[in-house]
């Protein structure tokens, strides 16, 4: 039989977090509260923020839209939806690969803030 080392770096609480809110709570609690590191620390206080932000965009750009397409139409409002979304889809896989990676890569434009406001985690 193949010895295998239980001993994570954590990678793996950060990989886990990125993959929704649920994800995250997985990380949290089933992963990070028996094993936290400073890698895990950081990754889950970075993804935090950034779901939270993702959830606070969505719902602004959906009253946004909805407001919009009574008086500039659907054209402009739905680019706008997309490329808020990509936006947001590249900010997720640079910090995805960074806890792939097992780096400490602040998401630009929130990564930073996270570790000051979620630094109780």
């Amino acid at each position: 039989m193949d010895n295998f080392s239980s001993k994570d770096d954590g990678k793996t609480a950060g990989i886990i977090s990125y993959f929704t809110i649920i994800g995250w709570l997985i990380a949290y609690f089933a992963i990070y509260k028996d094993n936290k590191t400073a890698l895990s620390s950081y990754q889950l206080r970075q993804t935090l923020l950034f779901h939270l932000v993702s959830i606070v965009i969505y719902y602004a750009v959906g009253a946004i839209l909805g407001a919009m397409f009574f008086t500039t139409g659907v054209t402009i409002g739905f680019s706008l939806y997309w490329v808020i979304k990509v936006g947001l889809f590249v900010l997720w896989i640079i910090g995805l690969l960074g806890a792939i990676n097992g780096e400490r890569k602040p998401i630009p434009l929130i990564g930073e803030k996270a570790q000051s406001v979620f630094s109780g985690i």
